[in-house]
């Protein structure tokens, strides 16, 4: 489809009007699909219930007039019974008027003499065997008996057998042939819902009665095989046709000598989904009716707006030319016009932000001139008054090492000279605004739920300009500023503060690299520590593993941070004297000699000497020094004992004694934790500081233990 129009020579013309044409098809045709499959599933469901209402009722009522006929046949064989009293021989009964539309016929019988017809004569019956009157005696039931079909088509005979007498059985018994019309609800017209059809089969699945033109309509039985099923819905196919269909049950074995019945009521599908035909017919008009509507109102929205397109189009190339003084003039009365206002106000703000850019050169130098935090938080307060009208301006840097707390710098205009500084910290709530808007966001006083601006707020500020700033996705600062409500934040105003903002994040890396600079000197540490592990097979991962314990051992102990710190470096770097030792004595399978042994004892002092010109190693030197000197003082390289062992070589002490044990060395096997906990705990007091292997003890107690509250025990 293509139009020789001016209007459709535009690229963005075509595609506005294949998707309003698109967007208006698509969902009248996804409505209409679900609209029908829900409305005939609706149908569906509809004609089941009420099928399964019309069954249960029709059962029922079934149900009554058999109760009904036996009351009947009580009431003749109580006239009988007085006949046969009064005469001592057997009159004929004849049957009253109401009493004839129920029964097509009526029999006497007495087991000593043949039957007599009392009204009309039983066709096709066969008397009851001995067996079956017995029962009829002894349970003292009514038994309803069907004919044997005498043929395909003929209708089932129903024959209801009484007692006269329960008491006597001799007394004979009466058989009165049902009459189906009555029994089925048709002696005085169809009393089955419009357009439905009934089947009523015994336990076998044998007809009994039909109103379908075929007297058995079903050629598939399983829809019943459920035996233990009172009531169900199925469908099947009937001359070509689906129909659905509901059945139910009647027991009769409780009150007749008799099998179940099943009842089962059906219609035509095509009757139910009726109602769909209407819309099947109606449905492509309207569909056509939409395409053109949708069409016609394409071409006039396509016609209307393309002209203000153009000319915001040439207005946008006169500002990619830097000249900001061209306007659009567009006065259509809608959005176009608006969006014309709001180019205009751009290009305006554009004019102010490039005679504005030196401004904001010159706090660019202020933050990038000093690494110092406080210099260039000062500088930032001092700038934002410069170029932006507020009452206050707060600055909150994140702690490194926490997640929720930091400083906060801050100051107001009256005071702006000065700079004040207090802790904050921040709620969960805090943190997830803030990382929900890491742009800007505005908080006024009376809807603030922001914790930190609290302290600001009650000073009088009214209106908050919150700016996130974030170094790798993490928050590391907040720039808030204050402001009355007269005044209007503008988008200029939040470029500027973001800007800023901006640099602020630039600031905070380059304190970020002093930080990877600290990294770096932890991996050197490491490394020197995988060094001297990597002499020998037998030590590999000495180090680590021991540096991990025994940051577990000061961690339970509530070491400060700073010494935590000092026994990671010194953990890591206890064995570099090592170096000095040869493989060869490291590795020996057997015992040292004493040569061989005073050289291992040597290399506590070999590591003090090799870390002594690394100034920032001064504190750990102890450490190093003396992680193999014992408790009682009997250990190396001085002999020194209790406290004055630094902390940090006691607890280096467990821990590498811990790890040395547990591995294979070449003159033995590791040992199993708990015999190496039973070690550590007997030797408390005598090689380790009891206190220190307590907190042993406690960090080992999830792993095994009863073995550590063996050793415990021990201890005491």
């Amino acid at each position: 489809m293509k139009f020789h129009t001016k209007i459709f020579r535009s690229k963005i013309a075509h595609r506005i009007f294949f998707l309003f044409v698109s967007c208006a098809l698509f969902p009248i045709l996804c409505i209409s699909i679900i609209s029908f499959i829900r409305v005939t599933d609706q149908l569906n469901n509809q004609s089941y219930r009420l099928l399964k209402q019309s069954v249960t009722g029709y059962a029922y009522s079934v149900y009554e007039r058999l109760v009904f006929l036996d009351t009947e046949l009580q009431l003749m064989a109580s006239s009988i019974k007085r006949s046969l009293n009064d005469a001592g021989h057997i009159h004929p009964v004849g049957l009253n008027n109401q009493t004839k539309p129920h029964f097509k016929a009526v029999a006497f019988f007495k087991p000593e003499k043949k039957y007599l017809p009392i009204y009309k004569v039983i066709n096709n019956f066969e008397i009851p065997g001995k067996d079956e009157v017995q029962n009829i005696i002894r349970t003292g039931k009514t038994a309803i008996c069907l004919a044997k079909h005498p043929g395909s088509g003929a209708s089932t005979q129903i024959i209801m057998l009484k007692m006269m007498d329960k008491n006597n059985p001799d007394a004979g018994y009466l058989a009165g042939e049902i009459n189906p019309l009555f029994l089925w609800g048709m002696d005085k017209g169809n009393s089955l819902p419009s357009a439905t059809d009934v089947c009523v089969l015994d336990e076998s699945k044998h007809v009994i009665f039909s109103s379908f033109s075929q007297r058995d309509p079903f050629l598939n039985k399983d829809n019943f095989k459920d035996k233990n099923s009172v009531s169900g819905q199925f469908q099947f196919v009937y001359e070509n046709e689906k129909r659905l269909a509901s059945y139910r049950k009647i027991f009769l074995n409780y009150r007749y000598l008799a099998d179940a019945w099943t009842i089962v009521l059906s219609e035509s599908k095509s009757d139910v989904l009726a109602p769909m035909s209407y819309f099947k017919t109606i449905f492509p008009p309207v569909v056509l009716m939409s395409l053109w509507v949708v069409m016609l109102l394409s071409i006039y929205t396509i016609r209307k707006s393309l002209v203000p397109l153009e000319l915001l189009k040439e207005g946008t190339q006169q500002i990619a030319m830097r000249n900001f003084d061209c306007r659009v003039n567009v006065k259509s009365g809608d959005e176009f016009e608006e969006l014309a206002m709001d180019f205009n106000e751009m290009a305006d703000q554009l004019d102010r932000q490039f005679k504005t850019l030196n401004t904001m050169s010159e706090i660019d130098r202020a933050i990038l001139s000093s690494l110092d935090t406080k210099i260039i938080i000062k500088n930032i307060i001092h700038r934002i008054y410069d170029w932006f009208v507020c009452d206050s301006v707060t600055v909150c840097l994140m702690d490194s090492g926490q997640k929720n707390t930091g400083g906060m710098y801050f100051s107001f205009y009256s005071q702006r000279d000065k700079v004040f500084e207090e802790s904050f910290e921040f709620s969960l709530f805090d943190r997830d605004a803030l990382y929900a808007h890491p742009e800007y966001l505005i908080v006024d006083k009376d809807k603030n739920r922001l914790s930190f601006l609290s302290p600001l707020a009650e000073q009088g500020g009214e209106t908050f300009l919150v700016l996130p700033v974030l170094l790798k996705e993490k928050l590391k600062a907040v720039i808030a500023i204050g402001r009355p409500r007269t005044k209007v934040i503008s988008i200029e105003d939040i470029t500027r503060v973001r800007r800023t903002a901006d640099q602020v994040a630039v600031a905070l890396s380059n304190a970020i690299l002093v930080d990877d600079l600290d990294q770096l000197n932890w991996g050197t540490m490491k490394a020197l520590a995988r060094t001297v592990d990597a002499k020998s097979s037998w030590t590999a991962g000495h180090s680590s593993r021991v540096t991990d314990m025994a940051l577990k051992i000061g961690a339970e102990m509530k070491l400060p941070p700073n010494k935590l710190e000092d026994l990671h470096r010194a953990a890591l770097l206890h064995d570099i004297g090592k170096v000095g030792v040869p493989v060869s004595i490291l590795d020996k399978p057997g015992a040292l000699d004493d040569n061989e042994y005073a050289i291992i004892k040597n290399h506590p002092a070999i590591g003090v000497r090799i870390l002594e010109p690394i100034t920032a190693y001064k504190d750990i030197l102890p450490i190093v020094l003396q992680h193999h000197e014992r408790y009682d003082g009997k250990g190396y390289p001085s002999g020194i004992s209790g406290d004055e062992i630094d902390i940090g070589a006691r607890i280096l002490a467990v821990a590498d004694t811990f790890d040395a044990v547990r591995s294979d060395r070449p003159y033995r096997k590791g040992w199993d934790i708990e015999r190496v906990i039973d070690l550590v705990a007997k030797e408390a007091g005598h090689q380790f500081d009891p206190e220190v292997v307590e907190a042993f003890l406690e960090i080992m107690r999830p792993l095994n233990t009863t073995t550590a509250s063996s050793a415990q025990r021990n201890m005491a």
